[in-house]
């Protein structure tokens, strides 16, 4: 794979909100078919020692890990197999001219002129098409950098393809202020990623030699670096990549564009939700489309229309994209740290009693962003009641005993906050 390819090949996590989108393409059995189910996280702790956390109670629920470039793959082939379909490789849009409908692109120093009706920005974080939006009046726009990049890393499969670690997790080393993950592959190896600040005392630049990545690797990941023998060539010839989440309201200019996925509202990857929240934005954005409602008397996709679909699909995605983009940095604070905090474990244990207990009542911030297509917003607002009950619950109880939890105490609570 080319290096500057391997730079965005984190693995994804396929989730509900993406599966029912891709239900609606009739091409959901192909993809689970490169796919494996991840039940929860397999948490490695310094000395070793493993501790598995379910991501639900409800055993048949489970995420799924899917290789970035297996499922691009996946998905050209089946829109090749659309004959107003066509695909332009190496082709870098340069420009939008919104006033004309039309983009400027560049291939081996050629430049070309397209026009349409509307256009449709799917084109990354870095989008040339929102880069255009940004000149235009009253668009807002903003971008913020985590300290931290990553690098991707990997474990290769056993003998005859096994799996050297428990293959039904997304694997994690938390370490404070940095940590690794790793996700299965169907061929047996995993994709690891280092999340490492970019600068300090112990940062990518200052791991600059063979020496000081061993010595490192050692003494923070030593079960990870036994199963690791490509890691030092993997770690200087890799690159370091940054983590941005980026904001722009509105998506749309009019009905000649609109904007999709991560050129709306790119997130770092932390809830595993940037492929799923870029699949419920072409979901969103179908609805609009098919909504008679929306139609009104003019011709249909005229701008007029495309005017009402793109503003509807923006006032439904807005607080939604700014929801889980918060909640995607909250949740990279939770994985480095708090997974390793007996408090927090403690706090997972008495949510999913809660949830055992309470069926359909208490539901946690986790189980509505990967187990339902509830609205991110919805689950931003339950996870803060959430926590109001769960700090309540487990007040005074030092010792961590789950057997102490007041039920009627909870239930209390969970009519009074959540008013269920």
């Amino acid at each position: 794979m080319d290096p500057k390819q391997r730079a965005r090949s984190i693995n994804l996590a396929l989730s509900d909100r993406g599966i029912k989108t891709l239900k609606k393409t009739g091409h959901v059995d192909d993809i689970l078919e490169i796919a494996i189910p991840m039940k929860g996280r397999m948490v490695h702790s310094i000395d070793g020692d493993q501790s598995f956390l379910p991501y639900s109670s409800d055993s048949n629920k489970h995420l799924y890990s899917v290789s970035r470039q297996l499922l691009n793959e996946k998905l050209r082939e089946h829109a090749e197999k659309l004959p107003n379909v066509k695909f332009h490789f190496s082709d870098v849009c340069k420009s939008v001219d919104f006033n004309n409908v039309s983009f400027e692109t560049v291939s081996d120093g050629k430049t070309e002129k397209h026009f349409g009706k509307t256009i449709i920005g799917c084109d990354g974080a870095f989008s040339a098409v929102r880069n255009s939006m940004t000149r235009l009046d009253r668009q807002d726009y903003s971008q913020s950098y985590l300290k931290h990049g990553y690098k991707e890393l990997s474990i290769p499969p056993g003998e005859n393809g096994t799996f050297l670690i428990d293959k039904n997790s997304l694997h994690i080393w938390p370490r404070g202020s940095f940590m690794m993950i790793a996700l299965p592959n169907i061929d047996g190896s995993f994709t690891c990623t280092l999340f490492f600040p970019f600068d300090g005392e112990l940062s990518f630049k200052s791991l600059d030699t063979k020496e000081k990545v061993e010595d490192f690797f050692k003494k923070y990941f030593l079960d990870a670096y036994n199963l690791m023998p490509t890691i030092i060539e993997d770690y200087f010839t890799n690159p370091t990549s940054s983590l941005v989440t980026v904001k722009t309201d509105p998506f749309n200019v009019d009905g000649r564009a609109v904007l999709v996925g991560d050129a709306a509202h790119a997130i770092v990857p932390f809830y595993g939700q940037g492929m799923n929240a870029a699949f419920e934005d072409c979901l969103e954005l179908i609805n609009c489309l098919e909504d008679n409602s929306l139609r009104s008397t003019d011709q249909e996709y005229s701008i007029e229309h495309l005017t009402r679909v793109y503003s509807r699909y923006h006032d439904n995605r807005k607080k939604n994209s700014d929801a889980i983009a918060e909640m995607a940095v909250e949740n990279f604070i939770e994985m480095r740290d708090s997974v390793a905090d007996p408090l927090f474990l403690f706090k997972k244990k008495v949510e999913q009693m809660l949830e055992k207990q309470f069926p359909n009542r208490y539901i946690s911030r986790y189980e509505l962003i990967s187990f339902s297509t509830e609205p991110y917003s919805y689950a931003q607002q339950t996870g803060l009641a959430n926590q109001r009950i769960l700090s309540k619950l487990v007040e005074g109880n030092t010792e961590y005993d789950i057997n102490k939890i007041d039920l009627s105490l909870a239930d209390k609570l969970i009519k009074e906050i959540l008013n269920k």
